[in-house]
C-alpha cells in the first residue's frame, strides 16, 4: 500500500516533463492499485477470529533499541487505509478533469501520490516514531500542495502558514514522544496497552501526572494536524490550494490524522481522566466555532473549510469519550470523508463553470444549469446536517447521544452546533444552486465531464447508506474492538430520543431562518455590513488577530532587542576591544622614527631606569 503510491511519486518527480503526457494516468493507478491492496488486507482481516486481527509486520531494524520500522495492521488501521485509498483515488480519478488545463500536472500528480504514501506510513505504522515520520510527510506534502499555485502570493503564504502552525502541534507530538519513551522504554504501540500504563501507575514507575502531560502533549499535536482550538488558524488559509487538495486533505484524510493519533493512543487518555476530559472540551469548542465561522464566509470553499474544522470537532469530542466514542468517532470520520469530499469536489465543479468564481453571491440558480453537481452536493448537504437516515444521522447522532450520557453540558454544546450546522449549510445550498441569478456578464455555468462527475455520484452513495450500516447492530464498534477495546456496555442506536429530537428540531430551525434570509429573501451581490457577530465570524474570531497579539507582535520586540544587543552589546564589546588594540598600536607606531639618535637615546634613558633601580634595590 504504501510503496506503490510512493513509487509513483518518484517515477513522477524524477521523470520531469518527460512524463508530463502520461503522469496523470500512473498517479491514479497507483493509488487504484494502493487501494486494491487495501481492500486484499480487508477481506483477510475479516477471515481472521477477532483475537487474531492485529498483526504486526517487522520491516527492518530502524533506531537501534529505541525504535523498528514496522506496520501495525489491525480494524483501525484498515479502515484509515481504506478511506485513504478510496476517497484518494475518487479524488485522483477527479483532478484528470480539474487539472487538465495546467501545465504543471503530472507534478501535481506526484505531491497527491506522495500524500497518499505518507498518509498510509501514518496510520499503518507500529510505533510512534515511524507515525512521526508519515506525521511530517503529510505535513510536507501539504505544504507542497496548497502552495502549488505559487505564482500567487496568497497560495505560497498559507503554505508558510500551514507549515508553521503544524510544527507548533509537532513540537508537542515529539516532546510525548520522548517522554513515552524515558517513561516506558519503549515506543511501539504493542507495548503500550491500556494495562501497561495503569500498570505503571499501580506500581509507582510512572505518576499520573506524567501520564497527563503525555495525553495533553498528545492531544496538542493532533489540534494542530486537525485544526482544532487553538491551532486552528490554517486551515481556512489552506484553501488557496487546488480544489482537489481541500478534499483529499482538508477533509478526508489529514485533518482528521488527529483523531486517530487520540484513538491510537486511547491508552493514556484513559488512565488520565484530566487529559480526556480536555479533548472533549476542546472539541466542543472547536465544532461550535467552525460552525460560528461558516455561517459568515461568501467563499465557498471557506465555507466548507469552516464546516470541517467544525465536524472534527464533533470527531474529537467522541474521542474523548472512551471506547464506545471511539467506534461513533471513527465512524463519523469515515462517512464525513464521503461527504465532505463530496461538497468540496462539488464546489470545484461549480467554480469549474463558473470561471473559479469563490464567493457565493455570484451564483445563484445553478441547479438548472449543474444538476449532477446539484442533487450530489444536496445529498452531502443532508449527510452532514443529519437528515433522517442518511450517513449523518447515525454517525454525528452517535456522537451526541454518546456526549450526553457522559456530560449534559457537552451533550447539548454539540445539539446547539448541529443547529448552527443547518443554517450555514442550508444558506450554501440556496445562495449556489437555488435563487435569482447572480452570475457575472463572462459567466456561461454548464455540467462538468463525466471524469469529474462519476466521483461525485459515487461519494454520494457513500453519503446515504454508509453510516447505517457502520452504525446498526454495532457493525462497527465490533470490529473495532481488537484495536480500541470492548466498551463496558454496547450501545443501542435510538431512531427517536430527546436528545435526537432537539437536534432535529434545531436543524430544522436553522435550514428555515437561512430559507427566510437566503432563499425567500434576495441576496446582494456584495456582502452587507452586519453586525459585530458577523464581523467576529468574517474574521475567523480574530485567531489571526490573537495570534499576532501573544506571539508575533513579542516575538518581533524580542527580535529587535536580541538584534540591538548583539549590534550594541556583543558586536559592540567585539568590535570596541579591536579599535582599542588597533588605535594604541597605530599611536605606538609612531615610536618606531628609523633614526639611529633616537633608538641610542632610548637605550640611554633606558639603561638610567635600570642603573636606578638597582641601586634603590641595593640601599634597601
Amino acid at each position: 500500500m504504501i510503496a506503490l503510491p510512493l513509487l509513483g511519486a518518484a517515477i513522477l518527480l524524477l521523470g520531469g516533463r518527460r512524463t508530463d503526457r502520461w503522469g496523470h494516468l500512473l498517479g491514479v493507478a497507483m493509488s487504484l492499485a494502493a487501494f486494491v491492496v487495501a481492500v486484499v488486507s480487508f477481506v483477510e482481516i475479516l477471515g481472521l477470529p477477532e483475537s487474531e486481527r492485529r498483526r504486526g509486520i517487522e520491516l527492518y531494524q530502524f533506531i537501534p533499541g529505541i525504535a523498528d520500522m514496522g506496520l501495525l495492521i489491525d480494524p483501525l488501521s484498515i479502515s484509515f487505509a481504506l478511506l485513504i485509498t478510496g476517497v484518494g483515488s475518487l479524488i485522483h480519478i477527479y483532478s484528470v478533469g480539474y487539472m487538465s488545463h495546467d501545465p504543471d500536472r503530472r507534478r501535481f500528480f506526484a505531491y497527491l501520490n506522495l500524500f497518499v504514501a505518507a498518509m498510509l506510513l501514518l496510520v499503518l505504522a507500529d510505533n510512534y516514531v515511524a507515525l512521526f515520520i508519515g506525521w511530517e510527510g503529510v505535513g510536507l506534502a501539504s505544504y507542497l500542495l496548497i502552495g502549488f499555485w505559487q505564482f500567487k502570493p496568497t497560495a505560497a503564504a498559507a503554505a508558510k502558514k500551514a507549515f508553521i502552525v503544524n510544527r507548533v502541534g509537532d513540537f508537542g507530538l515529539l516532546i510525548a514522544i520522548f517522554t513515552v519513551w524515558t517513561t516506558f522504554g519503549s515506543v511501539a504501540f504493542g507495548d503500550l496497552t491500556k494495562g501497561a500504563v495503569t500498570g505503571a501507575i499501580d506500581s509507582g514507575a510512572t505518576s499520573q501526572g506524567t501520564i497527563t502531560a503525555i495525553g495533553l502533549l498528545l492531544l496538542l499535536g493532533a489540534c494542530g494536524k486537525s485544526a482544532q482550538l487553538p491551532l486552528q488558524s490554517w486551515l481556512l488559509d489552506a484553501m488557496e490550494g487546488p480544489t482537489p487538495v481541500s478534499a483529499l486533505i482538508h477533509a478526508a484524510t489529514m485533518v482528521t490524522a488527529g483523531v486517530y493519533l487520540v484513538v491510537r493512543s486511547g491508552a493514556f487518555f484513559e488512565a488520565a481522566p484530566t487529559a480526556q476530559l480536555v479533548v472533549t472540551i476542546v472539541g466542543v469548542a472547536t465544532l461550535l466555532a467552525g460552525a460560528i465561522i461558516g455561517c459568515a464566509k461568501d467563499d465557498i470553499k471557506k465555507g466548507l473549510a469552516g464546516s470541517t474544522m467544525s465536524q472534527i470537532g464533533y470527531m474529537m469530542l467522541g474521542a474523548g469519550l472512551g471506547p464506545v466514542g471511539y467506534a461513533f468517532a471513527i465512524a463519523h470520520l469515515i462517512t464525513h470523508g464521503f461527504f465532505k469530499a463530496n461538497m468540496f469536489l462539488g464546489a470545484g465543479s461549480v467554480m469549474h463553470a463558473m470561471n473559479d468564481e469563490v464567493d457565493m453571491r455570484r451564483y445563484g440558480g445553478l441547479f438548472s444549469m449543474m444538476k449532477v453537481t446539484a442533487v450530489t452536493f444536496i445529498i452531502g448537504y443532508l449527510a452532514i446536517i443529519g437528515f433522517p437516515l442518511l450517513s449523518g444521522y447515525f454517525t454525528k447522532d452517535g456522537i451526541i447521544e454518546t456526549a450526553m450520557e457522559h456530560n449534559q453540558i457537552l451533550g447539548w454544546l454539540a445539539v446547539v452546533g448541529a443547529g448552527i450546522t443547518g443554517f450555514y449549510m442550508s444558506r450554501m445550498i440556496f445562495m449556489t444552486f437555488f435563487g435569482k441569478k447572480r452570475w457575472a456578464d463572462d459567466a456561461h455555468p454548464h455540467e462538468s465531464p463525466s471524469v469529474m462527475t462519476v466521483p461525485l455520484v459515487i461519494l454520494s452513495i457513500g453519503s446515504i447508506f454508509l453510516g447505517a450500516f457502520l452504525i446498526l447492530d454495532n457493525r462497527f464498534m465490533k470490529f473495532l474492538v481488537p484495536a480500541v477495546g470492548a466498551p463496558e456496555k454496547m450501545p443501542t442506536f435510538h431512531f427517536v430520543s430527546p436528545a435526537g429530537l432537539a437536534t432535529l428540531a434545531l436543524v430544522a430551525a436553522g435550514a428555515a431562518f437561512a430559507w427566510f434570509r437566503y432563499g425567500a429573501a434576495e441576496v446582494p451581490q456584495v456582502a452587507p455590513r452586519g453586525s459585530f457577530l458577523t464581523t467576529f465570524a468574517r474574521r475567523d474570531l480574530y485567531g489571526d488577530a490573537l495570534n499576532e497579539t501573544l506571539f508575533m507582535r513579542p516575538g518581533q520586540w524580542l527580535a529587535r532587542i536580541a538584534v540591538f544587543v548583539d549590534n550594541r552589546g556583543i558586536d559592540g564589546l567585539v568590535n570596541g576591544l579591536a579599535a582599542t588594540i588597533g588605535g594604541t598600536s597605530g599611536r605606538l607606531r609612531r615610536i618606531q622614527t628609523g633614526y639611529v639618535r633616537s633608538y641610542a637615546l632610548s637605550i640611554l634613558f633606558g639603561a638610567a631606569v635600570v642603573v636606578g633601580a638597582l641601586l634603590y634595590v641595593g640601599n634597601m
